[in-house]
């Protein structure tokens, strides 16, 4: 199916539930070595119309909420430490307190693809936060499938056809061979089944 005929297909098809449904993108590979370090990709995409749905950010910096002492404090809780990373989607930092983060809480982000990113200390945060709320974060670590939300049901078929054409734009870039690497592309929603889409 082309891009916007299966967005069509599965707003038509699938049962309406009483929430706005997510849109996922699955990506399966091929032919790609993910011992190698070259080949696995840790990247930031921001969508062009967005996620379609409200997220977290977190802020670090002097001062904020959370501060080089609530830092200090969190390497005691992790409790304390999980529950942050679990309530918010992503992080940015005020850039010289990058260092601390990653002594104090670095192991607990490191591995949810959750690391802050860096920002100027005096940088207006309102405009760094409206792009992480745009923005979505592909992994490709051990495991050859990229599995990401590109928007909601309720956004429109063009927005979404935008959102979807630019992440697999960005993949094939990312890619060592490019189209090449790309076994199939998938498109579904929350709860439904997955359909394939074609791409150039």
């Amino acid at each position: 199916m082309q891009i916007q005929e299966a967005i069509k297909h599965l707003k038509e098809n699938s049962k309406k539930r009483g929430f706005p449904q997510t849109v996922d993108l699955i990506i399966n590979l091929k032919n790609i070595n993910l011992k190698d370090p070259a080949n696995k990709i840790n990247k930031e995409f921001v969508l062009p119309h967005g996620r379609g749905k409200d997220i977290s950010v977190c802020v670090i910096g002097e001062k904020e909420e959370i501060n080089k002492a609530v830092l200090e404090e969190l390497v005691k809780d992790k409790k304390r430490a999980k529950k942050l990373i679990d309530n918010n989607d992503f992080f940015i930092c005020e850039a010289p307190l990058m260092p601390i983060v990653g002594k104090t809480i670095g192991r607990f982000l490191g591995p949810r693809g959750k690391m802050p990113k860096p920002i100027p200390p005096n940088a207006d945060k309102t405009k760094f936060i409206e792009l992480a709320k745009k923005s979505i974060r592909i992994r490709v670590k051990d495991s050859p499938v990229i599995h990401t939300i590109v928007g909601v049901e309720n956004m429109t078929d063009e927005e979404l056809k935008d959102n979807i054409e630019f992440v697999i734009n960005g993949v094939r870039a990312a890619l060592p061979k490019g189209r090449a690497q790309m076994k199939n592309v998938l498109l579904k929603l929350t709860m439904s089944k997955p359909v394939e889409i074609e791409t150039k």
